[in-house]
């Protein structure tokens, strides 16, 4: 038979001429057979070691209708939320109810359920009962622990315990999930496969040889302090060559999980991107106008996995783990060769890159075979000495890509972590990320300026930012090109006041820059910084962070990020008078707003002689209005 999508119905199977299949994989999001997509990858990795697959994405949770539609499968049911945890993808990070849904079929919200993991396995246990279920996809892995939920501002069970599944896969789960099938089709129970790795499974006991013992639920919820020491010892064994079994208690049983599945190797990692995807939505939801998740990746390549940047706000690590590993280039290339020949493909590469795109090996020699440290961090708050920063292979995977027929230009989309290329004491890539890979501007990420919440945030000191904002607006010169930087920034992180916003609006001020979006930060389940956020400690240092927590609060900061819009005066005004800068209300050219025309006429707060700044010459305005 050729290529086709996998079942999704009866008349499939018959097709296919099934009589049986052996996994029914349950999806929180429209069927994409491409490889940016958790659930192609999973399914099509069983089909390639002999399993068959059927797929129900989207089924209507209110009854076992649709849960049904294929019958009872052979061995067990997936069950996964789909690419972004269901909380995160129904609110934003102001709690309010989110429109669309690029992953859901004509962008339609609502077609999954709050905490989708839980209340699926829900409706497979009624549907089937006693069947295997194994859990996995972001919202499972992140949710792994006890953990802080943002929505119900509380401390939650493992998705694990709450959603009644039998195994909770976590990370990437190729290999996992390859495991566990053998076992089931062995006739092993579901019960006994309790030493896969990149699984947790539910113990009557914590006597586990090795094992360390984390805070109970119960201490993580009575105790802060107890939550923020869960943390960190998670944060520390989520290692795959060193990482020990962690066991924590909920309620009368154990929850258990095992040590991280090594990474992908390279030829691993290669076979999984060459599967039979048809990369693209299944065909039944063209009559809603498609799936506009596909758009971003269609065209865009996966180049590696893993991140050591480890910034406390993203779960990276937590999920994909801080060992880089990468795809060859001949399978890029054989990749990007197919694409070209897609009917439309107009001769633009996306991207081509990962969780960051400038990284393509492990940071050292040592990750190999023992993974990164336990508590050093690779770049962070220095890079370490023995980090090897080199971009000569990629660079030459990128010239060789721009060298295939019908390819017009190839970008890099994915984020370019800048301390790193700083290191690089070779200004080839730099210069040819320039030359040929931005059209006009490149996104990077420092977050913010401030020092103190760069701390916070585990991100290089605003120093390192601004050396590389001057190297690359010099090769731009160079270049003959006026191209742009354009910050991706973060207000109301753990550890930023409002001084702290204030001074990230001068430097935007100062700079030019005016954001038109700006990133709340969000607490999302399976980072450093939403420990830091519930808790007001700094798991790592046991240190009282300051936490900006008020709806109001929140609103000033995201306000004087945006100072210019009008619709913020209020919010920046507030945020001024509070922080004791009213210094900058006025006229001069560090202010950032003006006073009200009744308060300057009554004089009351503000008079235009008080607002003393230099003026473009270099000298004191004494109250007459510099031009901007």
């Amino acid at each position: 038979m050729k290529n086709d999508f996998l079942p999704v119905s009866k008349q499939d199977m018959q097709k296919r001429g099934w009589d049986y299949y052996d996994f029914l994989y349950i999806i929180g999001e429209a069927y994409v057979d491409h490889p940016s997509f958790g659930h192609a990858i999973i399914s099509r990795v069983l089909e390639s070691h002999g399993y068959r697959v059927g797929i129900i994405a989207l089924p209507d949770w209110h009854s076992t209708k649709d849960f049904l539609k294929l019958g009872r499968p052979r061995l067990g049911v997936l069950v996964s939320a789909g690419n972004i945890d269901s909380m995160v993808n129904h609110y934003t990070a102001g709690k309010k109810r989110r429109s669309e849904d690029s992953y859901a079929p004509g962008n339609k919200s609502g077609m999954r359920p709050d905490r989708a993991t839980i209340v699926y396995c829900n409706r497979v246990r009624e549907a089937f009962g006693d069947i295997p279920i194994l859990i996995g996809g972001v919202e499972a892995s992140l949710r792994r622990f006890a953990h802080y939920d943002y929505w119900d501002n509380k401390v939650r069970n493992s998705c694990l315990v709450d959603s009644g599944a039998d195994i909770l896969m976590y990370g990437m789960g190729e290999k996992s999930v390859v495991e566990i099938a053998d076992c089931l089709e062995s006739g092993m129970s579901v019960k006994d496969i309790t030493y896969v790795k990149g699984t947790c499974y539910m113990s009557d006991t914590d006597d586990i040889y090795g094992s360390v013992i984390l805070p109970s639920v119960s201490e993580c919820i009575q105790s802060k302090t107890a939550y923020a020491d869960s943390c960190r010892m998670q944060y520390y064994e989520q290692n795959p060559y060193t990482g020990k079994v962690l066991v924590q208690k909920h309620q009368n049983r154990y929850l258990v999980q095992n040590p991280p599945m090594e990474p992908l190797s390279r030829e691993e990692f290669d076979h999984v991107y060459e599967l039979s995807y048809m990369k693209t939505y299944h065909p039944m939801y063209e009559k809603y106008g498609g799936v506009e998740a596909i758009k971003e990746v269609r065209f865009s390549i996966t180049s590696s996995r893993g991140c050591f940047g480890s910034c406390n706000f993203c779960a990276l690590a937590f999920h994909q783990g801080r060992v880089v590993t990468s795809r060859s280039q001949e399978s890029i290339l054989k990749e990007a060769e197919e694409m070209t020949h897609f009917p439309d493909f107009k001769g633009y590469i996306h991207d081509v890159g990962g969780p960051t795109a400038n990284f393509r090996y492990p940071a050292c020699q040592k990750q190999k075979t023992l993974g990164a440290c336990k508590d050093k961090q690779c770049l962070f708050p220095q890079p370490c000495k023995n980090l090897e920063a080199d971009h000569s292979e990629y660079l030459e995977l990128l010239r060789k890509l721009r060298g295939i027929p019908k390819v017009k230009k190839v970008f890099i989309r994915s984020g370019i972590r800048f301390d790193y290329l700083m290191q690089d004491k070779n200004d080839e890539f730099f210069y040819e990320l320039c030359k040929h890979h931005i059209s006009g501007q490149l996104k990077v990420a420092p977050e913010h300026v401030s020092d103190n919440v760069l701390l916070c945030m585990g991100k290089p000191k605003n120093e390192v930012f601004n050396k590389f904002a001057e190297k690359y607006e010099k090769i731009n010169q160079r270049l003959g090109k006026k191209q742009y930087l354009v910050p991706y920034l973060m207000s109301s992180h753990p550890g930023s006041t409002l001084r702290d916003a204030i001074k990230l609006s001068l430097y935007l001020k100062r700079m030019g820059i005016n954001p038109q979006q700006v990133q709340d930060f969000y607490p999302t389940p399976g980072t450093i910084s939403t420990c830091m956020f519930y808790t007001g400690l700094n798991p790592f240092t046991m240190k009282k962070v300051y936490v900006p927590s008020t709806a109001e609060e929140k609103a000033m900061q995201r306000a004087l990020l945006q100072y210019k819009n009008p619709e913020n005066y209020e919010l920046v005004l507030k945020a001024l008078r509070l922080a004791n800068r009213t210094d900058l209300i006025g006229y001069g050219e560090n202010c950032l707003i003006k006073p009200r025309k009744k308060e300057e006429n009554n004089g009351k707060d503000f008079k235009r002689k008080g607002s003393f700044s230099k003026n473009k010459r270099g000298t004191k305005s004494s109250g007459k209005r510099t031009k901007r």
